[in-house]
């Protein structure tokens, strides 16, 4: 008989799960809370806005973005059917050659992001490269954070995880020395690419080993740095998904939601569950695969479960932050670019993508026949204030006012050639992700679904994908996996370790999931190995001696450049955020490295 598999969560990491254990013959039974598969990745559609027969209008948690370094993700899409496409659903990516680096309306360089492949194309990609001069960022401290990443490619895994682990990228990137350009571009600007990281806080081995994979990617002519979907995340990926694991036979509960754990005799016995009504009931099987987000399952943890695995302890200890989707959806589409565009000096830290460019069947098909673009946009930051209120995100009182200050700073950012995208005759209506919830009797925002962020010295309290408790284990991306970050792909890749513990722990003859470990340029290989030599005896790294430039200068107060479309009371707000960055270095490069003799201290 088959082993039976109880699956708690029905986002990509429990329907990654489902998908390698019914290829398998597991008998698996998914719960999951809403009342729809896919989790943050899902479409939200925008509820009354269709009329005539037509659906209603797409709004999503946030925009999709599938780099080129992801492995495990594509390789279960090729496996999900879509009618007309030989490679499932994965022929559904499209990719996306340019990105935005926006500033201000004087400081936006394109940039190309595919490798050149015509005379034109490298005639931009150079052109790029001058084009950045513009930017304001001193070659000396260019010369330097390049430097910093050969440092990481040049390093072994054990001395990041015992030291980059504990310190900041911003602290290793020595920001704090360096002008305000360096710090919106290169500390901040691209860590933005990382979900909702904060150069300030993000560990720098997991900042540092991801932008090297994402530059690899965009500097190899084999690999896509940047690719998306052809159309609303659930129709072209999470749909198909559903039938095709449902035809496999995995069941389906929707509205259904984990409140508690039973554990005996050193094992799970049971999850109790309750239903949409709030009716409660015990479900049991072989195996328990928890998949859902990381503040779900320590709210569940008993102290029984962390007897019998302390590392479940850890799970509290973890650090979320909010990355939310803003929708707005335009009478005309006027793409701003074509790829995603970053407008680092705006205080909510918006990225955007103008997203009917690279959907063939268009918009016109949903709401009220008169949408015909849609500009999809990430909030990063809910923390800083804003230019129009002078608060947080977190702290708007209402959803139009959100709407008010995204626009606005949008337009304050962009050239007036842009800024028309989202001009008033422009914009039909927008949708402000419904996990965020406003007001309330509490009087504070609250987002229901937020974002693990890799801070300093986090992988210490994360799990493996399989623990201590035999039958129970965890798919999702806060586990640890090679991809180390709260993405898609992480979450994909801690099914399939999850997946692999049930088969070694059933005994099960059935050949395990592929694991793809990250790939950095073979050229560095033997540096690294050199590098392993000298931690192993208690040594720095062999350039530990690099130091940054000197610092520079403040420009006087009446000069004090400010982003685009900000006013000077909201920038004022923003200095005691920045007085609050801690000095860190001076500490970790007076502790000793392991292994090194007593006095010995680190100066890497």
């Amino acid at each position: 008989m088959a082993e039976r598999v109880i699956i708690l969560g029905g986002g990509v990491g429990g329907l990654s799960a489902a998908h390698e254990l019914a290829e398998r013959g597991f008998e698996v039974e998914i719960h999951e809370p809403k009342g729809v598969p896919g989790g943050k990745a899902r479409s939200i559609y925008v509820t009354g806005t269709g009329t005539d027969g037509r659906p209603d209008l797409p709004g999503e948690h946030g925009f999709r973005f599938f780099p080129g370094f992801y492995k495990h993700l594509p390789d279960t899409m090729k496996r999900i059917p879509f009618a007309g496409k030989p490679n499932g659903v994965l022929d559904g990516l499209v990719q996306a050659t340019e990105y935005l680096l926006d500033a201000a309306p004087d400081k936006e360089p394109v940039l190309l992001t595919k490798y050149p492949g015509t005379p034109d194309e490298w005639r931009t990609a150079i052109a790029e490269l001058f084009d950045l001069g513009k930017l304001g960022l001193p070659a000396e401290e260019l010369r330097f954070f390049v430097d910093r990443l050969l440092v990481i490619l040049t390093s072994c895994e054990d001395r990041r995880l015992a030291e980059y682990e504990k310190i900041s990228w911003w602290d290793f990137i020595a920001a704090d020395r360096m002008s305000d350009a360096y710090q919106l571009y290169l500390a901040r600007g691209l860590t933005r690419s990382l979900v909702a990281m904060r150069a300030e806080e993000g560990s720098a081995r997991t900042v540092g080993d991801i932008l090297i994979q994402l530059l690899s990617s965009l500097l190899s002519p084999f690999d896509k740095f940047d690719r998306v979907l052809d159309g609303p995340t659930s129709e072209v990926w999470l749909d198909p998904w559903l039938h095709h694991l449902t035809a496999m036979g995995v069941t389906f509960h929707f509205g259904s939601t984990a409140t508690s754990f039973q554990v005996a005799g050193g094992r799970i016995t049971g999850a109790v569950v309750r239903d949409s009504a709030g009716a409660e009931r015990v479900v049991t099987g072989d195996h328990y695969v928890a998949a859902m987000p990381v503040e779900r399952l320590a709210a569940l943890v008993s102290p029984e479960m962390v007897a019998l695995d302390p590392a479940l302890a850890g799970l509290a200890e973890l650090r979320v932050a909010w990355m939310n989707g803003f929708q707005v959806f335009l009478r005309e589409d006027v793409p701003m670019v074509k790829g995603h565009a970053n407008h680092v000096a705006s205080p909510w830290a918006l990225t955007s993508i103008s997203q009917a460019q690279f959907w063939p069947g268009g918009l016109a098909r949903y709401g009220d026949g008169t949408v015909r673009g849609c500009l999809s946009i990430d909030i990063s930051d809910w923390d800083t204030p804003g230019i129009v209120l002078g608060q947080p995100a977190s702290q708007v009182p209402t959803r139009a006012d959100i709407a008010t200050e995204v626009i606005t700073q949008l337009r304050g950012a962009l050239d007036p050639v842009r800024a028309k995208v989202v001009a008033d005759t422009n914009v039909h209506s927008w949708f402000l992700d419904s996990d965020i919830v406003l007001p309330n009797p509490a009087g504070a925002t609250v987002n229901l679904e937020p974002l693990l962020v890799n801070t300093v010295d986090s992988w210490r309290s994360r799990p493996e994908a399989a623990g201590a408790i035999e039958n129970l284990f965890i798919a999702a991306d806060f586990a640890r996996t090679y991809t180390d970050l709260a993405t898609m792909e992480g979450a994909n890749e801690a099914a399939r370790r999850a997946v692999n513990s049930i088969l070694a722990r059933s005994g099960s003859r059935s050949p395990p999931c592929h694991v793809w470990p990250l790939e950095e340029p073979l050229v560095f290989l033997p540096f690294r190995e050199y590098d392993l030599l000298r931690f192993k005896l208690g040594l720095p790294h062999a350039n530990a001696e690099a130091a940054p430039p000197p610092p520079v200068p403040a420009p006087p107060a009446t000069q004090a450049p400010a982003p685009a479309g900000m006013a000077p009371e909201a920038r004022a707000a923003l200095s005691p955020a920045r007085r609050r960055i801690t000095h860190r270095i001076a500490d970790i490069l007076s502790a000793p490295p392991p292994g090194s003799p007593p006095g010995k201290a680190v100066t890497s």
